[in-house]
């Protein structure tokens, strides 16, 4: 893809959590001056990326290597120890609402119908309940749920769900849309469907996101992105990033592509190593 203005720009952004360790009961019995050992973990490391503007970015890399640690980074919902993320040029101090997050789990309220959970972000932004409605009909039908306005999640399937939280985070037009494996919880037949119709959504907005995605799926990242991220194993560093070659509007007929597969072994290997160093 050519590449525009830079959307969003990771700074050497790290990360430390720090807990306390208390001792057994019966260590401090004996020992009642002895003090709890702050652990510390690094989550991350000295990570820098730029993202451009309508660019689809995924990561990727080990369990417990910090990919979600660095989203909720960008987001805002937690900060960096060390660094900064710019968003337009804006240093992200607290989640704003050009950025919209798409958890896993759906997220969504029980108690309420399809709509008004998919009009809730704009409930929230004090938007007249006849344009949240309006607006909340026709990302129903942009994500294929037309018919099931007024049911509830406990009558949705697992993929139906997620189309209800995507369109709700669609609603609210953000400008960034930050994905933390909207779809591993998802059947394999269900999570392809919704990879596709992901595609096809970002393709026909008028208003195209800029799009970070964290996944373990190695196809998923490479159907779907411009470029992937590679991280190493704990404290997450920038290994590698991967250009995907392919353009747009893409579909799954790529991934019978010599390049695709070359890709895909690439991605396989470069993690390996990873994983590799941690058994050894």
């Amino acid at each position: 893809m050519s590449k525009g203005a830079i959307k969003i720009a990771v700074e050497g952004v790290s990360k430390v959590y720090r807990t306390e360790k208390v001792e057994e009961s019966f260590v401090r019995r004996l020992l009642p001056s002895r003090r709890d050992t702050e652990i510390q973990v690094k989550a991350l490391d000295d990570i820098s990326l730029q993202i451009y503007e309508k660019e689809f970015v995924s990561i990727v890399g080990p369990s417990g290597c910090g990919k979600t640690t660095l989203l909720r980074i960008i987001h805002g919902l937690i900060k960096a120890d060390n660094g900064q993320v710019l968003i337009n040029d804006q240093q992200v101090t607290e989640p704003k609402p050009e950025c919209g997050f798409v958890f896993q789990d759906f997220g969504l309220y029980p108690w309420r119908s399809v709509i008004d959970n998919i009009a809730f972000g704009l409930e929230l932004q004090q938007v007249e309940r006849a344009e949240r409605m309006e607006r909340a009909q026709h990302f129903i039908k942009l994500v294929g749920l037309e018919g099931f306005e007024s049911s509830y999640p406990h009558q949705l399937s697992g993929g139906m769900q997620q189309r209800v939280g995507l369109a709700r985070m669609l609603a609210i037009e953000p400008q960034v849309l930050l994905m933390d494996e909207p779809f591993g919880a998802l059947d394999a037949q269900t999570k392809r469907i919704m990879q596709l119709e992901l595609l096809r959504i970002l393709q026909v907005q008028s208003n195209a996101n800029t799009v970070i995605f964290v996944t373990h799926d190695l196809e998923e990242a490479l159907l779907l992105s411009d470029r992937v991220m590679v991280m190493t194993r704990r404290p997450g560093r920038c290994k590698e990033i991967v250009e995907v070659p392919f353009s747009h509007p893409r579909d799954e007929a790529v991934m019978d592509t010599p390049e695709f597969i070359a890709l895909r072994r690439h991605l396989w290997q470069t993690l390996r190593e990873e994983q590799t160093e941690v058994i050894s």
